[in-house]
């Protein structure tokens, strides 16, 4: 287990084995995700994203936008 210490201005230094780990040098970005209240995890953010270009197929037919206008105003009309 890796730690680090929180200095006076909030800094870190994120331990050499961790950047290894996450495949972040100086200057690449790195997100604080909150997965539970009190807990974090360090994400490397380093990807553009173009990188997610794909990950989304397309629907195996298109949406109007009539349709969905009506489908919100169905769902506001139950929601009252």
């Amino acid at each position: 287990m890796s730690t680090a210490t929180v200095t006076s201005k909030g800094q870190i230094t994120i331990p050499a084995v961790v950047r290894a780990a996450l495949g972040v040098d100086a200057g690449d970005r790195v997100e604080f995700v909150e997965v539970e209240p009190g807990r974090f995890e360090l994400v490397a953010a380093t990807q553009s994203v173009t990188a997610l270009k794909g990950m989304v197929r397309k629907p195996a037919a298109s949406v109007t936008i009539e349709t969905m206008n009506e489908a919100i105003a169905a769902q506001g009309a139950t929601a009252r």
